[in-house]
């Protein structure tokens, strides 16, 4: 992955590669007592000498020095000029089709999370927004959606549960050329910046649930939208504050706790997926494996251009029914059964009743999203542990 140009203490801008970044973004020694760590700052109130003479802080749901200095990390890490911290990725997402007004069309990919499905259409289209679900991965597809009342392209990538990549650079200059003010905003939850930096393809928005891979221990709920463009940056701190959906002190705490070792996490997440698609797609009992790093995967060579990894996730299609789907779950030993995905230990989902099923039937089998489908979110254990387990969890299935 190509480093990121920061500025030093004591020296001029020179190159940082992202494990570094991780350590140090958005870290410095604590003015008032030199602690390394970013002191907690619980209080939603602060002194002023005067009304209005204040040190940079009035009250926490403005602004929160903990909050800051995660911001800062992420900003460095995203290659954003800024950052903006919200209590989850939903209220992240919110608060960026708050940029929109009634009538805007936005072109999504087809394949997304069922928790931003269920925003878009139980929420948003009740405000007057118009959502078109198409299959982004087609680039001329992408295109050929976007008509002059189209403000925003919508991606994920790779998405959530099928793995689909869409061109990032492909699709923002085409949309651009069509409808020049289109704000394309890119959910990189899967990819974490130490993958993927979807600004430097164009992209004007950045979007992540710091629940996932970013926390890193499944022990907090946040999100955070990044933008290099200074005028969206300034609407959304005006959001961030004006609706209030900010994240607390503590989980600004443990975020930044987590990128200490993100890098070398999505390192690990990455060598145990690849390990664990290989042997499924060797499986008897495995209809089909999604994992961009396989070479038979449909967009394997857009993820190897665009990507530095292919990420943690991988989704398969068990052979056999729903019921066989069911057994293959319940015969799971090391493996646990969950929502979410991220953290450190290794989750099985299925996103047929679970993640997805906010989204309407016939959708969901369009997209690809069927009764047989499992999504693993493949931890750091030993590969070999992980292996043996879902090994035997799909003998027992049969």
């Amino acid at each position: 992955m190509p480093p990121t140009k920061t500025n030093r203490r004591g020296g001029g801008s020179r190159e940082q590669n992202p494990a570094t970044l991780c350590v140090h973004a958005g870290a410095h020694p604590d003015p008032l007592t030199g602690a390394v760590m970013a002191p907690v700052y619980f209080t939603s109130t602060y002194a002023q000498e005067a009304p209005g003479k204040h040190k940079g802080y009035e009250y926490s749901r403005t602004k929160n020095p903990t909050r800051d200095r995660l911001e800062q990390a992420l900003a460095a890490l995203e290659g954003a000029k800024e950052a903006a911290a919200f209590a989850s990725g939903l209220a992240a997402e919110d608060a960026v089709f708050r940029l929109l007004r009634p009538g805007d069309h936005i072109v999504v990919c087809r394949d997304l999370y069922g928790g931003t499905f269920r925003l878009m259409r139980r929420v948003w289209e009740n405000y007057g927004l118009k959502f078109q679900f198409v299959d982004t991965t087609n680039t001329k597809t992408a295109l050929a959606a976007i008509t002059p009342k189209t403000r925003m392209l919508w991606i994920e990538t790779p998405s959530n549960p099928l793995l689909s990549i869409t061109d990032i650079a492909a699709v923002t200059e085409g949309a651009k050329k069509r409808v020049p003010n289109i704000l394309v905003c890119v959910d990189n939850t899967f990819a974490t910046p130490i993958l993927q930096k979807p600004l430097k393809h164009g992209a004007d928005i950045v979007i992540h649930s710091t629940t996932k891979y970013i926390g890193g221990h499944s022990d907090i709920i946040g999100g955070a939208v990044m933008t290099a463009r200074p005028e969206i940056s300034q609407e959304i701190r005006f959001l961030q504050n004006a609706a209030g959906a900010v994240p607390g002190p503590m989980d600004c705490f443990l975020v930044l706790r987590g990128i200490k070792t993100l890098a070398l996490r999505m390192n690990k997440h990455c060598a145990n997926a690849a390990a664990v698609a290989q042997c499924l797609s060797r499986h008897n009992n495995v209809r089909r494996v999604d994992y961009p790093g396989l070479p038979a995967h449909p967009n394997h060579l857009i993820a190897n251009k665009q990507m530095s990894g292919f990420g943690g996730m991988v989704s398969f299609d068990i052979q056999g029914d729903a019921r066989r789907a069911q057994r293959f779950f319940a015969a799971l030993k090391l493996i646990t059964v969950g929502e979410s995905l991220g953290g450190v230990e290794s989750l099985a989902c299925y996103p047929w009743v679970m993640t997805h099923a906010s989204i309407p039937e016939e959708q969901r089998r369009k997209a690809g999203v069927t009764e047989t489908l499992i999504r693993l979110s493949v931890g750091i254990e030993d590969p070999d542990d992980l292996i043996e387990d879902l090994e035997q969890a799909l003998r027992a299935s049969r």
